[in-house]
């Protein structure tokens, strides 16, 4: 039988899926009259650092900015200067804006567009660090020795000025021919020690490509007026590795100084997560073994997966497995004292969320806290009577996001082989079937995460064929069966 596995678009409507989680892009008219005659409010406060030559690295085509960085090296090790967005210099506490943005939580992302927490005029307007534009940030400034290690973290209101607006594959193509900008040309060497550093910890980083929903005809519509979709596999690139250590750093330092407030007046948000079981780390060893990854005993989760060729059918079972390492990331408020258990399990360390306050609202109360810290004032009374309230707003947001992106892809992969029920298909083996649930598979071409009955071999690529599709409800089931004996 015909193996089915190139890439096919379909038709499909995401409107239901707005429906289902009752999300609503309009914003209502007083926050939108807010946002579109905000100004700034610390605008005779900012120090006047246009003069750093700052880049933003981003997706395509994205409009709301959060962040802008230079780093530089130095006789005696790195010197970062980060950018974000001051949001809060824009909304008024209290006011309608701050009030819907308290219910949103965060920005929501379908593939036909954003549910965002701020309008539009705002987040992709004048709060966004667009380029050639004055813009109002919160400029963090960070001291490393040679090894990348922090030696001293400030964050100050500042007005800057961003010189480029990069993307993650020009920026990592850029690295592969040498010509990166100089404000980030020390990136690569940073990034490659802050993960290092990161490894040190016990952090554990999972460089699984995902998968990605995109227009195949952006011209235009395609039968009933509906556009086209079809998935994609996104790799991640060693340059999204290296920013993405940039926001970490930066993380682990608004941590520490909510941490290490010198009175007795602990407050924070930090974003925390429990170590994983002992138990589910001895399964993930079994799974090693099972499908022939060497795992010496003194060696952490982390180095184990980090040294994994991605590409490989063990490194995707082993990584798929981890994810199960990776659960119960929640807020935890700081508020007078100190839980017992601050840490981030899979960074190792001390975590906040800070640099992303366009699209999170937790980053915008975390930051007024280190501002107010590293300035010697108090916390914004606003911050404090809210604390608990965006702390919560985030974990239930967060749930939303989750199922939000599952539903999306499950629509799409249902779809999408809603005509092929019957069809034989290459598949990867990502778990094993137990007692309580099926095996789990990985179709490469169209990329597809789906269920199978039968039990096939973990770790092997096998033929599966499809049993159901059906885009009412989202379900997608493969069976297996082994072939008999010669």
């Amino acid at each position: 039988m015909e193996l089915h596995q190139r890439i096919v678009s379909a038709p499909i409507d995401f409107g239901a899926v707005r429906t289902e989680f009752g999300l609503a892009s309009d914003y209502p008219s007083e926050a939108v009259s807010e946002a579109r005659g905000a100004v700034d409010a610390f605008a005779s406060e900012r120090l006047d650092r246009t003069d750093i030559p700052l880049v933003t690295i981003d997706p395509p085509g994205a409009m709301d900015l959060d962040q802008a960085l230079c780093l530089e090296r130095t006789a005696t090790g790195f010197l970062l200067h980060y950018a974000i967005a001051d949001v809060a210099a824009f909304i008024a506490p209290g006011g309608p804006l701050a009030l819907e943005s308290l219910a949103r939580g965060q920005t929501f992302y379908l593939p036909d567009g954003t549910v965002p927490l701020h309008p539009h005029v705002l987040s992709e307007g004048g709060a966004s660090l667009l380029p050639d534009q004055d813009r109002a940030a919160a400029l963090w400034t960070i001291e490393l020795d040679e090894r990348a290690e922090p030696l001293r973290a400030t964050v100050v209101r500042a007005l800057v000025r961003s010189r480029a607006r990069l993307d993650y594959a020009g920026v990592q193509a850029d690295a592969d021919a040498g010509r990166l900008h100089p404000s980030i040309a020390a990136l690569p060497e940073f990034g490659r020690l802050r993960i290092e550093s990161g490894l040190a910890r016990g952090a554990i980083s999972l460089r699984l490509p995902s998968q990605g929903i995109v227009r195949a005809d952006p011209a235009g519509a395609g039968a009933a007026g509906l556009d086209h979709w079809q998935l994609v596999l996104e790799p991640r690139t060693d340059a999204d590795d290296w920013n993405e250590q940039v926001s970490l750093l930066t993380g682990i330092s608004a941590a520490r100084i909510m941490l290490d407030a010198k009175d007795s007046d602990h407050l924070g948000l930090l974003r925390t997560m429990p170590p994983p079981a002992a138990a589910t780390v001895e399964s993930m060893r079994r799974t090693a073994v099972a499908v022939g990854v060497d795992w010496p005993a003194d060696e952490s989760v982390g180095r184990m997966l980090a040294r994994l060729d991605p590409n490989t059918p063990a490194a995707l079972v082993l990584m798929s497995e981890a994810t199960t390492l990776l659960r119960g990331a929640s807020y935890t408020v700081l508020n007078g004292q100190t839980p017992e258990s601050v840490q981030h399990s899979a960074i190792g360390a001390p975590y906040a969320h800070v640099t992303a306050p366009l699209r999170r609202l937790s980053d915008r109360y975390s930051t007024e806290i280190c501002l107010a810290r590293c300035a010697g004032t108090p916390v914004p009374q606003w911050v404090r009577d809210g604390l608990t309230a965006a702390a919560e707003s985030m974990r239930r947001t967060d749930a939303i996001a989750n199922k939000l992106e599952r539903a999306c892809v499950d629509l799409t992969e249902s779809t999408l082989l809603s005509e092929r029920v019957g069809s034989a298909f290459e598949a990867i083996v990502l778990r094993e079937s137990t007692r309580t649930r099926p095996a789990e598979i990985f179709i490469p071409t169209p990329p597809i995460l789906a269920t199978c009955l039968g039990s096939p071999p973990e770790g092997t690529t096998v033929t599966v064929h499809l049993l159901e599709s059906d885009p009412q409800t989202r379900t997608v089931t493969f069976a297996y069966q082994a072939l008999p004996p010669d």
